[in-house]
């Protein structure tokens, strides 16, 4: 047996961005840009790994807005055009570089990842890459785990548990119309944990979930074995923490990988370079650059003088920065030995959307780490929380302390003075949606389609995306609106149902902009445990 395991744990999640009402739309681009850079690459090194017969196994989350989304027709339409766009766009840069060498090697790069996009896309994929996905899970390598329904920071709503018990049940409703399965595990948005959250996860047949280092480090007793083996919370779900060191060697965004200088530099995009009338058509109007995919200069250092980007010395570093990975796990059970009464369970998790989005050479750099764990079994073997429950079927009883992963540990980054004024709207929304339940515990027909949307505004002004936004200060005017327009709809639903009417046209309208969950019972906002 292995002397170590290795959880790798991958959290796909974008909030739901759909707007019909526009031809085009900019912040549909997160979506696109995920797909091509990062969730179609996974499925392919996944699948090279499969016909190769390495085994592994990790645990993908899978948000229900990111489904949601990667299910609708209007989406995946715009979608197969943004990528034919960008095909455009490289057969024109082939032609412009071809006295560039240097860039002219990696503008083929980017061309040949959108080609071959659009094949899996339409061919394999017919559309619906969750195919890919589930395909995936049936032959054993992924655990496909859900999160709450629009990805709500839970904590702040630990005084909702009408909220708490409809981000979680609908999440769970979801994940079985999406991928035919009961999830076992659940990823708690940024690892937002309070104690007694587990009895929401666990009245829903959830199993596990993860939380922060300083969750388990800080629980109401000693943890015997730290971060390296779970919690089990006396109604008998599991806590899961994460190994800070091992999972900074590739997050940090001062020492990880992804900073060092011969990468792909993400920031210097030939969208925001090249003259406004070349690059018109790939950017959005009225003339708002963008970033285009095609990007050709390597990290270099905190300079504005950029290197041209070499991508065999960038794969000479994913070598060893694979080798330097694994070397740190070994180092790290080698210190273990003999300090554990079981084997060490080293959970690294990161967000999905850094391998190849953020990070270029992510995919194939975790590709190199698979294999080399798959040679190295008898030191190191990748499994799954369920697979180390079954084999350690013992652990320590403790509850873990209040925590995150955000920055300082806690909650600051989705409530202080830039974004804690949407917190007394949604309390106030998801009181009158509970209040609604209660005076119309039964409807049908008409009623019914708007209290349903009602339920959807609640849900969709939860998540934690646009707080996160405010306080960071990217794309903020579209956050605040996004929070806006959701508590407006779901107030103007209330006002009409007191006043016991409904405008068809504008319930309609919104329907159709925002159609997330279509199987949603409003109902389940009178819930509460």
């Amino acid at each position: 047996m292995a002397k170590g395991f290795l959880g790798f744990v991958l959290h796909a999640h974008l909030p739901f961005v759909r707007h019909p009402e526009y031809e085009r739309f900019l912040e549909e681009d997160w979506l696109f840009e995920a797909i091509s850079e990062t969730y179609l690459p996974l499925l392919r090194m996944f699948n090279r790994l499969l016909e190769d017969k390495i085994k592994f196994k990790l645990t993908f989350s899978i948000s229900p807005t990111l489904s949601e989304m990667l299910t609708d027709d209007l989406l995946m339409k715009r979608y197969m055009a943004y990528v034919e766009n960008r095909i455009e766009l490289g057969e024109k840069e082939l032609d412009r570089t071809k006295n560039e060498p240097e860039v002219n090697r990696t503008v083929q790069i980017y061309l040949d990842l959108f080609r071959k996009n659009l094949e899996d896309f339409n061919g394999l994929y017919r559309q619906n890459i969750l195919w890919g996905f589930r395909s995936l899970e049936k032959e054993g390598v992924l655990e496909i785990i859900t999160t709450a329904s629009t990805h709500a920071f839970l904590p702040l709503f630990e005084e909702y548990p009408q909220a708490l018990e409809a981000q979680i049940q609908n999440a769970v409703i979801s994940h079985g119309r999406n991928f035919g399965t009961k999830p076992s595990g659940f990823w708690l948005p940024e690892c937002g944990y309070f104690p007694g959250l587990e009895k929401y996860l666990k009245a829903n047949n959830i199993k596990y979930f993860f939380v922060a280092e300083h969750g388990i480090l800080l629980s109401d007793r000693k943890p015997e074995n730290g971060v390296y083996a779970p919690l089990q919370l006396p109604n008998k779900t599991f806590a899961f923490g994460r190994d800070y060191s091992l999972t900074e060697a590739v997050w940090s965004a001062d020492t990880g990988y992804p900073g060092d200088p011969v990468y792909r530099d993400f920031y210097r995009d030939i969208g925001y370079d090249l003259p406004l009338d070349y690059i018109r058509p790939y950017i959005h109007e009225p003339d708002v650059r963008v970033n285009t995919g095609y990007k050709y200069y390597a990290v270099t250092g905190d300079t504005d003088d950029k290197k041209f980007y070499n991508s065999e010395a960038a794969r000479i570093r994913i070598e060893e920065h694979a080798e330097d990975f694994i070397r740190k796990h070994l180092d790290q059970i080698e210190k273990l030995e003999g300090l554990m009464d079981k084997i060490p369970f080293l959970i690294t998790p990161y967000d999905a959307e850094l391998f190849g989005h953020w990070w270029f050479e992510g995919v194939e750099w975790m590709e190199l780490v698979i294999r080399k764990v798959h040679d190295r079994s008898d030191d190191l073997q990748m499994i799954t929380p369920l697979d180390y429950l079954s084999r350690v079927p013992e652990s320590q009883v403790g509850v873990p302390s209040f925590s995150s992963w955000g920055n300082k540990g806690y909650s600051e980054v989705w409530i202080d003075g830039k974004n804690d004024w949407i917190y007394r709207h949604i309390h106030k929304a998801i009181d009158r949606m509970t209040e609604l339940v209660f005076r119309y515990p039964d409807e049908s027909g008409l009623k019914l389609r708007v209290l349903n949307q009602a339920a959807r505004e609640v849900l969709l002004c939860m998540a934690s995306d646009w707080p996160f936004i405010m306080k960071t200060g990217t794309t903020v005017p579209y956050a605040v609106k996004r929070i806006r327009e959701h508590i407006h709809n779901f107030n103007y639903i209330y006002d009409n149902l007191r006043r016991n009417t409904v405008d068809t046209g504008w319930l309609t309208k919104v329907e159709r902009k925002n159609n997330v969950f279509p199987d949603l019972d409003y109902t389940i906002f009178g819930a509460s445990r």
